[in-house]
């Protein structure tokens, strides 16, 4: 199976919201082999790396303002009497 299609197949899950049982067949990648690599890649640290990697190329080229920033956080609940 081709990384290339595997990764497009990931991202799309990912950004869409979609469950991967529910990746569109035109992918060519069946669900379970999308989300076994996603754990795979997903241990072996490649998301971080590939981060990194994006943030210092468009640093180099200067298509970075790094003057300001947005931090994105997500919403848990909390349980009854935690702090």
């Amino acid at each position: 199976m081709a990384d290339r299609a595997v990764f497009t197949a990931i991202v799309y899950v990912l950004t869409s919201g979609c469950s991967w049982r529910h990746l569109p067949p035109n992918f060519g990648v069946s669900p379970p082999t999308a989300h076994r690599r996603f754990q795979q890649w997903t241990r072996a640290g490649l998301w971080p790396r590939l981060h990194r990697a994006v943030l210092d190329r468009h640093g180099a080229a200067g298509d970075i303002d790094w003057s300001s920033a947005i931090v994105d956080a997500a919403s848990l609940r909390a349980k009854k009497g935690a702090l």
